[in-house]
């Protein structure tokens, strides 16, 4: 009796994780971010330019990296790295003349403060409880 109170109250402890769902619309080059169904972020984004598709579907992230530097990509800065899909990631870009049109070789580029933003949600919330939808 006394290990089912101590794994309950252990229970009690571990703090609830939030379900973080990223939607990216490319065809407004805009993407929402909920909480737990509640809206919270709505910022411009730059995905895959002309001949650099940006995937569609549904994905949960995969790695994630405070500081990246993009190895095809002349070692492009891609800080706040969020990778979901093979090398396709969500990341900041010192770029933002360009949020809001497509720009980028196929991954979503995000304001340098919004892709922290995003980065410390996804980490406080976890990859598994983070959704990715990307449409359009």
């Amino acid at each position: 009796m006394a290990s089912v109170v101590v794994l309950l109250s252990g229970l009690a402890l571990t703090p609830a994780r939030a379900e973080v769902v990223v939607q990216i619309d490319k065809s407004a080059q805009r993407m929402a971010v909920s909480v737990d169904g509640s809206m919270r972020y709505n910022w411009p984004v730059s995905t895959g330019r002309d001949g650099y598709g940006t995937p569609n579907g549904t994905f949960h992230p995969q790695s994630m990296a405070r500081r990246y530097f993009s190895r095809k990509y002349y070692n492009a800065p891609m800080p706040h790295a969020i990778f979901f899909y093979y090398g396709f990631a969500i990341h900041g870009t010192n770029d933002i003349s360009q949020l809001g049109g497509p720009a980028s070789h196929g991954c979503v580029r995000l304001h340098p403060s919004h892709a922290a933003a995003l980065f410390a949600l996804v980490e406080h919330s976890g990859p598994r409880n983070t959704r990715i939808e990307i449409s359009n």
